[in-house]
């Protein structure tokens, strides 16, 4: 009985071990699930908005881009950081460049007019008749009307078009304004240039006009007075995008003033606290500049800045360029440098047309790299339509080439050359064909390699040492990090939901700007002469063409035209092609009705006032005592019939005078002072003369009678 009950207690244990274990492993299990529910609530509350930035991208990826178009107004080759000099650094403008593509042989025209028109055509200035010169303030001319322009082609599409800073493609009449040439809005001036302060636009010619230049649409924007002109722009762009309807895609024109030269009568402007940041530069007026320069590139950084706070920037092309070179020296020199190019703006040296260019976009696969592959400015409105995915089917014969794969996946460029100019006015032909450039011509006195090189002097100053960091923690650089860091996890969470565990995209991992790269980027893209002095071979090209191998030569140093007078003939023949679709210059003598001080002190469409109603203006402006300056050929016509007039009273006085004399001589004046004559003034001689014959004949008639 003893052993029965050992068995059973020995049964019991087992039976409550067993249930022992079947509870923990029960418990085990619902822990296990609790556990995978709590983690999973976490795990969505935390990438909620990680589910918003890829909603996001989705999003962007079946919407048209943003396009954002930034140019900087006579920049000097050497003025942006990423191309080598420590003297101004640019960070947002190198990250920019860096995260992007450098497009080191990108060509523009010498001067602004031609270069802008080329840009929103997509044609050569010779076939728009703007080939010699610019706009001038009283010039009744534009951008020829029948040119249908890059902003009208988005618009069509759908874009909302937006142009803020400078015009300078004509404004005498209305239609020749951005609101009419496809632009939504446009704030900013119409003139080549401007105070940065007061706004007043000076021209430079023998009528030394000058007038209130900034406006909001086509209405006068007096509220803009006192404040900096690339304040004004920087924050009229942020309010744009701020306000902009994410639904659409946008195109940003932003022309920028810097670091364009303000009036001939103060040409450098910058705020205090900008130009003491550059005390080491021993050049009072570089310094200035350099700040100029320096409030362009935090506007930069300001504009990216806002697109991603919109969630724009993941659907964005930003492109920044130089629409020509510094004018180092000369009436409105700027101080900017093109150096080691040869060479200054208005010239068809490299100093002018190699502008400053770079594109980001987190659509360029190919990117973190410098470009040497030639391109124009005139390329960018067919690629620009390529990458917003438009027909370009449409577009008339243009001279621009579509560049959108070449620069996102590094594909061979489609272009072998550049018309840089044919000015039959101003007596110089250029063009680059492959490695060659060819030039004929005058070239004018500014063909020297001038402008400082930013390297370290007791002449110039000392810089400090470049810090890539600057780069990196740039308004601009942050914003693009954020991108190209969201793109990551949403590609890192797309690969863990397929399997692939403890998953590093490494090609993210190489998007990432890193310092090393960012240098060596750096070196690629600046530019070395290499060439000794004793191995120039000079040229004047007024005497005999010039020609230069640009890839071996970039600073045109060694004249080839003698040993290659092949390469001479073939580029003649091609500037002969081109000479078959130039338009005659539509260059106009300037219109004095165009007179700020008609019109309120500010420049207008005058074109578009009554004709009767500008001569009675103009008259009545003629009387007025305070009038500017009367022109050279009206004052010598008013002096001229003056004298005429003066002589012809002069005369008259003369001959009443001598008559009266030899009347005098003649006969005695009767003492009957029923006959006596007074002559008081000159229109009494001829009553005088005819009473005196009266009585002569009266005297002679009696005699006969008598007789």
């Amino acid at each position: 009985m003893e052993i029965i009950n050992e068995m059973n207690e020995i049964w019991i244990n087992y039976a409550l071990l067993f249930a022992a274990l079947c509870f923990l492993s029960i418990l085990k299990s619902n822990y296990a699930i609790l556990q995978k529910s709590i983690l999973s609530t976490t795990i969505s509350d935390g990438h909620s908005d990680l589910e918003k930035e890829e909603n996001k991208f989705i999003h962007n990826a079946r919407q048209k881009p943003n396009i954002i178009v930034i140019i900087a107004d006579d920049m000097g080759w050497n003025d942006v950081s990423f191309h080598g000099s420590n003297q101004i650094p640019t960070p947002n403008i190198d990250a920019l460049a860096y995260n992007g593509v450098i497009l080191n042989s990108h060509y523009v025209s010498p001067l602004c007019t031609p270069s802008r028109a080329t840009l929103l055509t997509g044609k050569y200035p010779t076939r728009l008749g703007l080939q010699h010169s610019v706009l001038l303030h009283a010039e009744p001319r534009g951008l020829p009307l029948n040119e249908k322009l890059l902003p009208q082609y988005l618009k069509e599409a759908g874009y909302v078009t937006h142009a803020v800073g400078k015009w300078h493609l004509g404004y005498y009449k209305k239609v020749y304004t951005p609101t009419y040439r496809g632009f939504d809005t446009f704030f900013g001036y119409y003139n080549g240039l401007q105070d940065y302060y007061t706004h007043i636009s000076a021209e430079l010619s023998e009528l030394k006009l000058e007038g209130f230049d900034m406006r909001r649409n086509l209405s006068i924007a007096w509220d803009t007075l006192n404040k900096y002109s690339t304040d004004l722009f920087t924050e009229e762009s942020v309010r744009l995008i701020n306000s902009h309807d994410t639904k659409d895609p946008m195109f940003l024109y932003l022309a920028h003033l810097a670091p364009h030269s303000g009036n001939s009568n103060n040409l450098l402007q910058a705020p205090d606290e900008e130009i003491a940041k550059f005390g080491y530069i021993h050049d009072p007026e570089r310094r200035t500049y350099a700040a100029m320069v320096s409030k362009l590139d935090q506007s930069v950084g300001e504009v990216v800045a806002a697109l991603r706070n919109r969630g724009m920037l993941e659907n964005s092309i930003i492109l920044f360029i130089s629409d020509n070179g510094a004018p180092t020296i000369q009436i409105l020199s700027n101080h900017g440098s093109n150096y080691p190019l040869r060479g200054i703006k208005e010239t068809p040296w490299e100093g002018a047309i190699r502008g400053v260019a770079a594109i980001w976009s987190p659509f360029i696969k190919k990117s973190k790299r410098v470009s040497n592959q030639l391109m124009s400015i005139a390329d960018w409105l067919p690629t620009l339509l390529s990458a917003a995915g438009l027909d370009k089917s449409q577009l008339d014969k243009i001279d621009g080439l579509d560049f959108w794969e070449t620069i996102t996946e590094n594909r061979t460029s489609p272009r072998t050359d550049i018309l840089i100019n044919i000015d039959d006015i101003g007596n110089y032909a250029a063009i680059r064909y492959g490695d060659f450039k060819y030039i004929t011509g005058d070239t004018g006195s500014n063909d020297e390699w001038i402008g400082e090189s930013g390297k370290p002097s007791e002449k110039f100053g000392f810089p400090p040492e470049y810090d890539p960091n600057q780069i990196l923690q740039s308004k601009a650089g942050i914003a693009i990090a954020g991108v190209i860091t969201a793109q990551e996890v949403i590609e890192s969470r797309r690969r863990r939901s397929v399997g692939v565990e403890d998953y590093i995209n490494k090609e993210f991992q190489r998007m990432m700007l890193t310092t090393d790269h960012l240098l060596d980027l750096r070196k690629k893209s600046e530019i070395k002469c290499n060439i000794r002095e004793e191995d120039m071979i000079k040229c004047n090209a007024l005497l005999a063409p010039c020609l230069f191998n640009i890839i071996n030569d970039p600073c045109e140093m060694i004249n080839l035209a003698e040993s290659k007078p092949h390469i001479v003939a073939l580029l003649e023949r091609a500037i002969l092609k081109h000479r078959f679709n130039i338009v005659k210059p539509i260059n106009q003598k300037l219109d004095h009705l165009a007179n700020p001080s008609l019109h309120n002190n500010t420049w207008i469409s005058w074109g578009d006032i009554e004709n009767l109603n500008k001569t009675i203006e103009l008259m009545n402006h003629l009387q007025n005592k305070d009038f500017v300056k009367y022109p050279g050929v009206l004052v010598a016509a008013i002096s001229i019939l003056i004298g005429i007039f003066i002589l012809g009273i002069i005369t008259l006085f003369a001959l009443a005078c001598g008559k009266q004399c030899k009347i005098k001589n003649r006969r005695d004046i009767p003492k009957n002072k029923r006959n006596l004559i007074t002559v008081k003034n000159v229109n009494e001689i001829e009553r005088y003369s005819i009473s005196n014959n009266e009585d002569q004949n009266n005297t002679t008639t009696n005699d006969l009678i008598t007789k």
